[in-house]
């Protein structure tokens, strides 16, 4: 199955698949009727420590890709993710600016490597 990346302030397209939705807090600003998600997986999101440690700074990114694949070693949300990765193509949809550097960038990574 396809797994893609999309920021949430752009447009859905009948070719997404599943949206699902990998931050822990809504993107400000977007209405829930434009999202047009078919899931929001809060938990499967970077700890708030994590999230705030990171702070989106390039300079973290390695750090911040270690650390996030620990903590989601012992998510059951990941294997959540990995089972529906399995059965259908999915839109990984994040809020973040910077389209290299976040958690949905390492999300698509291991599940790339692990369907």
């Amino acid at each position: 199955m396809k797994v893609s990346l999309k920021r949430a302030y752009d447009p859905p397209t009948k070719d997404d698949g599943c949206r699902v939705l990998v931050d822990r807090l809504w993107p400000r600003g977007l209405a829930k009727e434009k999202a047009r998600l078919d899931l929001w997986l809060k938990e499967v999101a970077p700890s708030t420590e994590l999230r705030q440690w990171f702070g989106h700074d390039p300079e973290k990114w390695t750090e911040f890709r270690q650390r996030y694949r620990a903590e989601l070693r012992h998510n059951p949300a990941w294997l959540e993710l990995q089972a529906l990765a399995r059965q259908q193509d999915l839109t990984l949809v994040y809020a973040a600016k910077d389209p290299l550097h976040n958690e949905a960038v390492v999300l698509q990574e291991l599940l790339e490597h692990s369907t």
